[in-house]
């Protein structure tokens, strides 16, 4: 792979991971309600899903997403249910002071809610089917220079989650009041919801 590939490609993919989105912002409050370590460990389930999808259109299985109208719209739908549901949870949610909410804390649901909504959104996809091919020199070995500009791209993820992550947990010196706390799920309540439903509604 040529260098100025990867010069070219590092900084680009990794702005595309630090656009704010519905699993940044969940990252975000997962540190803030359960601390740092249960975001990290709940944000590997965005990366088991994103490996899914590299493969998948590394293989070149992605081109369903294409030509299946059907396919795409259902999990266009999925997703967009999902993202509505838990902006619906997240706006009634009793608020409790940190200390309380820590000793609930999940990995395991936190994991699960990380990868649905990953998953949920079928669009991922379709960036690394576009974003990814671009950095690709084509008379080297394609394939292997997919998995590597991938495995970057995995690695870059993490780290804009972990950064999310630690903002979050900043946040706690914020909200540790159930008022702030309240404004503060609703607000997120608010962009989730408006992601589902550009999601719900977008024709692509």
């Amino acid at each position: 792979m040529e260098l100025i590939n990867l010069l070219l490609f590092i900084p680009a993919c990794f702005a595309l991971s630090m656009a704010p989105g519905p699993n940044n912002l969940l990252a975000m409050n997962n540190a803030r309600c359960y601390g740092l370590k249960a975001a990290m460990i709940a944000g590997f389930g965005r990366i088991v899903v994103f490996s899914i999808m590299i493969v998948l259109a590394a293989s070149g299985l992605a081109v369903v997403l294409y030509t299946s109208e059907m396919l795409f719209l259902l999990i266009k739908l999925v997703g967009a249910l999902y993202l509505l549901w838990l902006a619906f949870n997240l706006w009634r949610s009793d608020v409790s002071p940190i200390t309380d909410v820590v000793k609930t804390k999940n990995y395991r649901g936190l994991f699960k809610q990380e990868f649905l909504l990953a998953a949920g959104n079928p669009k991922a996809i379709l960036v690394f089917t576009a974003f990814l091919p671009q950095f690709v020199n084509v008379e080297a070995n394609v394939t292997q220079q997919f998995y590597t500009l991938g495995a970057m791209s995995l690695v870059l993820e993490y780290v804009a989650l972990t950064i999310y992550a630690m903002f979050g947990v900043y946040l706690r010196q914020w909200f540790s009041k159930p008022a702030m706390a309240k404004r503060f799920n609703r607000g997120c309540a608010l962009f989730l919801g408006f992601s589902g439903g550009n999601l719900l509604l977008a024709r692509n």
